[in-house]
């Protein structure tokens, strides 16, 4: 599937998915507060948490 500029994809609950992209890309991810990711490994590549106002 591609998506394009201001495209809305929702994957469903439970379904393993692994979005990539060819060149860099700007996404907002929306996840249940507490959902264990990647992110949580640590290193240069993690960045820290933002709460939004």
């Amino acid at each position: 599937m591609v998506l394009n500029p201001n495209d809305v994809f929702v994957v469903p609950r439970g379904v393993e998915h692994c979005p990539k992209a060819e060149d860099e890309v700007h996404a907002i991810l929306f996840e249940p507060k507490g959902t264990i990711n990647t992110g949580d490994a640590g290193g240069d590549m993690t960045a820290t948490l933002q709460e939004l106002d």
